[in-house]
């Protein structure tokens, strides 16, 4: 290793070692990160705040409520969404009573040393397809009025939103170009009261939109450029809005924001779309083309830099793009194609799935409206590496040693 090259890893590691979890970093940050544990193999939850405060990322979503992992993120900054399963809606929709005693055991005892910031009431539910009947579809909307009476009954509603989650395929197809995109009918009577909730509790309205699976349906159409997010990618002009979009992630977006003006009309304008996952995998099956470290690396990265604009969508340039990134680790439990168990940032062993080249920014709003904290939750301060421009930088050498510290 060259003499240059040792300094500035001397640097880095003067840097990480004297902070556990970098809570300056961290709960600054707008973009968040999807902690999935199908897998037997992955570091144990108190491991993984430092994991993710490596890497800058200041939120996580996480597909339960477990204990284990709600204290692990205690007094890190690190902001939590919890997730009530699925099985639980029929029940909880039907009796008030049960989701104050859900609430009562999964969000206020672990307030306010962990920062739940949200409570995401099942996931895709309205694209569940065991779902023949309807019957959880039904069940979403009184599911999460009944979860946010019992958050504001505990006066915790001005800091956990109540908020589900949503595939594209909710969109009737085709849903390009954007401008003409509208909800599936069937899905109306369900969506309808759900663009309401969201805009009398000012929640946001939570898509996976993953660009990665349009590109792979038809890649002699998607241009791998446009799809991975990367700058100077060639740009397609929406005919019904006049709208320019350089990349298919805003194109996805704004798809959305416009089949809830065409659902609901004024109440819409309240209502902003958050993206809950989106990724792409670093590697697949033979058929499951562009499944590489390198165009992993390069979609990540390439999103984290946009989020980390501030900006909006050409549609809604005044509202910041929030997404959250799938996934944390690589899950070798996870069913389906060689895919599905490659999406992590990391590997099993807590070192990177591939190279990011990214700067993350210190200083950010926070998505609940709280201050951000400053220092580490040991008092200290998190000092930008590489001069005082406001950013912590990072490689893959950097994240490999936060990763595997103890």
């Amino acid at each position: 290793m060259a003499l240059a090259a040792r300094s500035l890893f001397a640097l880095f590691l003067a840097v990480v070692a004297g902070f556990a979890v970098p809570a300056a970093a961290t709960s600054a940050s707008m973009v968040g990160v999807n902690y999935g544990r199908v897998a037997d193999n992955i570091p144990p939850p108190e491991k993984v705040p430092s994991i993710v405060a490596s890497i800058g990322v200041g939120r996580v979503r996480i597909y339960d409520a477990d204990p284990h992992v709600l204290h692990a993120f205690a007094n890190t900054g690190i902001e939590v969404i919890v997730t009530l399963p699925d099985r639980c809606l029929p029940s909880m929709a039907a009796d008030p009573n049960e989701a104050l005693v859900w609430v009562r055991a999964n969000i206020q005892p672990y307030l306010p040393a962990t920062k739940i910031a949200a409570v995401m009431v099942g996931n895709e539910i309205l694209n569940n397809a065991n779902d023949t009947d309807y019957a959880l579809a039904r069940s979403l909307v009184p599911t999460m009025e009944n979860i946010h009476s019992a958050l504001a009954s505990l006066s915790l509603d001005g800091t956990v939103a109540v908020t589900t989650s949503h595939s594209l395929s909710v969109l009737a197809v085709p849903s390009y170009p954007p401008s003409a995109a509208v909800f599936r009918s069937e899905l109306l009577p369900f969506i309808r009261p759900l663009i309401d909730f969201h805009a009398r509790t000012d929640s946001p309205f939570f898509i996976n939109a993953y660009p990665y699976f349009a590109y792979v349906k038809d890649s002699s159409q998607v241009a791998l450029e446009y799809a991975r997010l990367d700058p100077g990618a060639p740009s397609i002009t929406d005919p019904g809005s006049g709208l320019c979009y350089t990349n298919l992630l805003h194109a996805q977006i704004d798809a959305v924001y416009h089949a809830i003006a065409a659902a609901r009309g004024e109440s819409a304008k309240r209502v902003m779309v958050w993206v809950s996952e989106t990724g792409w995998p670093s590697a697949g099956d033979p058929n499951e083309i562009g499944a590489t470290p390198e165009n992993a690396g390069k979609y990540n990265s390439n999103l984290i830099r946009l989020v980390a604009t501030n900006k909006g969508t050409p549609l809604m340039p005044g509202t910041p793009l929030r997404a959250y990134i799938f996934a944390l680790f690589n899950e070798n439990q996870k069913p389906g194609p060689t895919s599905e168990r490659n999406y992590g940032l990391f590997k099993a062993d807590g070192t990177p799935a591939y190279h990011l080249d990214i700067a993350v920014p210190l200083q950010n709003d926070p998505p609940s409206g709280e201050g951000s904290d400053e220092g580490s939750n040991d008092g200290s301060t998190l000092v930008p590496v590489g001069g005082s421009s406001g950013y912590f930088g990072f490689s893959s050498a950097t994240v490999s040693f936060a990763a595997g510290a103890p």
